[in-house]
């Protein structure tokens, strides 16, 4: 059992080309970690690095309190479950669990008591003699699993575990991955592209963005209380809708103008997210879509948006929504920012039973207490630290 520290951590490839940047992390001993962010964002590279699989350009990496930047992949005391199986397919179940202990010496009797344990916790027990080819792609995840767990290692590494499976395995999967580790209680690092899975599975998130660790959190705290606007609007599904508004202030009140619409912003706003400083400055306006509500007759802070497409999921209907007339372009700077902020459009998460229909024009209001703002040129909250 270890902790698993990254400080400061560099790779730059020949050419120059930089993956990961000042990277900082601590994971501590029993802790599900998940690195999450679209593709190229340096999330494998990271745990590569760890694995001893890629070198470290500055910074250190340990395990353990043990320094391993010159430390050999296999005197790293770790284990690694990669996106592909790679099982051995002449082998019974059984062989490929117990082939790394087998190559190290390790008893027999050992072998046999290890990978019999290791089956029953993914109960794998009753397939201990069949080959892969005899197995389901679940069941081969949960074979390549066991061959990690029976060397008892001091850390679990996994790259896009599921990324193979179909959309019923992967929730399936998800669920027995969760209940192995927490059994095991050892560290483990999760690479995945999909923020469902981060969200669902780890302790906490780590969200990179082009080599650059954004926000670590609890999946609550990455969801209410995002870092910037790249994180609110890679977290959530949908994601958190990001306009740019302008804020404005007449006889003392704040309102948020955004298109041809205006939404008043509770008072206390003004302090809690720096919002006098913002008075008719451009900025972002952040908003969950179960915070989009259809307005009641006589409720104030209406305002109107017309529906252009409609999903029926059978649980929710999600209506997306355009308040404005041409949906305008948003600033370089404000799109390179906060990749995916509108000027006009809006998605909002409805009860499964709303009458809602493509082309009609809604009324709608917002949560007032779930307001988010951000900064347009970098993109970080304006809320002030909890």
């Amino acid at each position: 059992m270890a902790e698993i520290n990254f400080d400061r951590v560099v790779k730059v490839y020949p050419g120059g080309n930089t993956a990961v940047q000042d990277f900082s992390l601590q994971v501590a001993d029993g802790e599900f970690m998940v690195l999450v962010g679209p593709s190229g964002c340096g999330k494998t590279t990271a745990l590569r690095m760890i694995a001893g699989l890629e070198e470290v350009s500055d910074g250190t990496i340990s395990i353990g309190g043990r320094v391993v930047n010159n430390v050999l992949p296999k005197d790293r005391d770790i284990a690694m479950v990669f996106q592909n199986y790679a099982l051995y397919p002449q082998m019974t179940v059984a062989q490929n669990m117990g082939f790394a202990l087998k190559i190290r010496n390790v008893a027999k009797d050992e072998i046999t008591r290890r990978v019999a344990e290791t089956a029953k916790i993914l109960r794998l027990s009753e397939y201990l003699d069949r080959r892969p080819k005899a197995l389901s792609g679940g069941q081969r995840q949960r074979v390549a699993m066991g061959r990690a767990i029976v060397r008892e290692p001091q850390a679990f590494l996994m790259d896009e575990p599921l990324s193979n499976l179909d959309a019923q395995l992967r929730v399936e999967m998800r669920t027995e991955i969760s209940r192995i580790q927490r059994l095991l209680g050892v560290a483990t690092i999760y690479v995945t592209h999909d923020q469902t899975e981060a969200m669902t599975m780890g302790d906490r998130v780590a969200v990179m963005r082009g080599g650059v660790l954004q926000q670590v959190a609890t999946p609550e705290d990455l969801y209410d209380h995002p870092a910037n606007s790249f994180v609110a609007g890679f977290i959530g599904s949908p994601p958190m809708n990001l306009l740019s508004a302008t804020v404005v202030e007449v006889e003392g009140a704040l309102s948020a103008r955004f298109g041809d619409q205006s939404v008043a912003v509770p008072g206390h706003y003004r302090e809690s997210h720096h919002l006098s400083e913002y008075v008719t400055r451009p900025l972002l306006l952040g908003v969950r879509p179960e915070d989009l509500v259809l307005a009641t007759p006589g409720v104030e802070g209406r305002f109107s948006a017309t529906v252009t497409l409609r999903e029926a999921l059978g649980s929710e209907i999600l209506a997306h929504l355009n308040f404005g007339g041409e949906d305008a372009i948003v600033s370089d700077e404000v799109a390179a920012a906060s990749p995916g902020a509108h000027s006009s459009r809006i998605v909002a998460r409805l009860g499964a039973r709303a009458q809602v229909l493509v082309g009609e024009r809604l009324e709608l209001t917002l949560n007032p207490e779930r307001l988010h703002f951000f900064d347009t040129s970098t993109g970080v909250t304006l809320a002030r630290t909890r």
